[in-house]
């Protein structure tokens, strides 16, 4: 069993300790060996320099070192090279060296005590025999930095979190030499998918340009309504897809910032490939949501069902009604939407007010009564995330990205595989290809959701031209025995 102590950290303390690299060996781990003062001086006395490191729940990570040998004759043991330090707090580094004041207090050598530093003591880790119960070591030590130790004005408190709860405790010896450093780990994906390539972005192409729907609903093309705050990037989404399957950056549809949203008619837009071709697909480009002004509850209901008439000019001083000219009394299949697509800022997420959430809310209500399927497109990920920025094939790695998605999937109540992250063109003059893929494994996710959708609503349809026959091949038999 090897210790938890990463390269990065150890090249931390080579370089806190001063004398040229060093070999880290694990002597002592009480997930391995026990919390027992015992043990820890069987393993640990007269091993020379050491280094003692604790992690606790708080994905904090701390400790002591000392150049001086442990013994447990019940004395101090003098050591000018001795420190405490950190390198983690509540998951983040933080790398902080506290050195030695009082060089004749530096280390305390007990029988009956684990690692213990300073005078009084800064840092006494545990006397006797510690238990594990719940995963950790409730250990009956204390850290009161300050005494023996130059505290560097940090309260004990952000160094362990204020408590002595630690998952593991290990001790190392620090010999001098070079180290054979681990082979660097690759970043856990949080979702999975094939090798980004050119011809990864081949078959995303394909398979959205090969997706039709059911010609028996005299579907042409599906609907996907657009639908989010000001500014989050529905129509650039739009313009995004335009770009890579006309082959150049396109920008058909308004977009940009400002203070309320920019586009204000109901806008159904076709993508086009290079040849001309329409795709089957429309995304409906509307109003973006505020809190007082935008879409209502009433017209995303019209919207849902194909009332509203495509380039319907909104009007936040008059919603529309049924004596509106235009408005479409009996709207067919293909003029009703057949998945919704909410756009959110991946990098404001947790400052959306939460009366838009609650309309957004309100909005999910009618669309789960509908069966309409609801997707969240995830943008601006390049803003939110510096990993991200610097290379966009890290979306399905970075923390901040995932810690986003789960953020919008508490909000609106929907699966983690229903948000999907995307960069759109902006700032770029030229296609990229990880951009482009990463666009339109969006899009084939969103296409593969309406499929599902209108095989159901066919299901229903069907099953309704069933039960309204049996009736009238009732009826017909009645008449023909009337007849006899």
């Amino acid at each position: 069993m090897t210790g938890q102590l990463q390269d990065n950290y150890m090249d931390q303390l080579d370089s806190w300790i001063g004398t040229g690299p060093k070999i880290f060996t694990l002597l002592y781990k009480i997930t391995r060996d026990g919390c027992n003062a015992t043990t820890f001086h069987q393993k640990c006395d007269n091993q020379g320099p050491t280094v003692t490191v604790l992690y606790n729940q708080q994905d904090s990570v701390y400790g002591g070192y000392g150049s001086a040998s442990w013994n447990s004759i019940g004395n101090y043991i003098q050591d000018a090279n001795a420190f405490l330090f950190q390198l983690k707090y509540s998951g983040n580094d933080t790398r902080t060296k506290f050195p030695v004041t009082q060089a004749i207090y530096a280390l305390y050598g007990q029988s009956t005590y684990g690692p213990t530093f300073g005078h009084g003591h800064d840092l006494k880790t545990f006397i006797g025999t510690a238990n594990s119960s719940g995963g950790y070591f409730a250990l009956n030590g204390y850290l009161t930095i300050g005494t023996a130790f130059n505290n560097q004005r940090i309260d004990a408190k952000l160094i362990n979190n204020g408590n002595m709860c630690v998952t593991e405790l290990e001790v190392y010896s620090v010999t001098d030499g070079v180290r054979k450093k681990s082979p660097p780990h690759a970043p856990q994906s949080w979702r999975k998918t094939p090798e980004w390539n050119e011809k990864f972005l081949e078959t995303l192409n394909e398979d959205i340009v090969s997706l039709k729907p059911s010609g028996e609903l005299g579907l042409s093309d599906v609907r996907i309504l657009m639908l989010g705050p000001v500014g989050t990037g529905k129509s650039s989404f739009y313009n995004t897809i335009n770009s890579v399957f006309k082959g150049r950056i396109s920008q058909r549809a308004r977009c940009g910032n400002a203070t309320h949203s920019i586009t204000t008619a109901y806008t159904p837009y076709l993508v086009k490939a290079r040849s001309g071709a329409s795709l089957n697909f429309r995304f409906c480009d509307t109003r973006g949501l505020e809190v007082t002004q935008g879409l209502d509850i009433l017209e995303c209901n019209y919207l849902l069902d194909g009332n509203i008439p495509d380039y319907y000019e909104f009007n936040p001083a008059t919603p529309i009604s049924p004596e509106n000219p235009g408005f479409v009394h009996h709207p067919r299949v293909p003029e009703k939407i057949h998945c919704v697509l909410f756009v959110i800022d991946a990098k404001t997420v947790g400052d959306i007010p939460p009366k838009l959430v609650e309309k957004m809310n309100s909005f999910q209500k009618i669309m789960n009564h509908k069966g309409i399927p609801q997707t969240v497109l995830l943008t601006k990920v390049d803003l939110a995330c510096q990993d991200v920025a610097s290379k966009i094939s890290n979306v399905f790695t970075s923390k901040t990205i995932e810690a986003a998605v789960d953020k919008v999937s508490g909000l609106l109540g929907l699966p983690r595989n229903n948000i999907l992250p995307v960069k759109n063109y902006e700032n770029e003059m030229q296609l990229d290809d990880n951009i482009s893929i990463l666009a339109l494994l969006a899009v084939r996710q969103v296409l593969y959701f309406a499929e599902d959708y209108i095989e159901n609503l066919q299901e229903k349809m069907s099953a309704r031209n069933v039960s309204s026959e049996k009736p009238n091949k009732q009826e017909h038999k009645e008449k023909r025995n009337d007849k006899e």
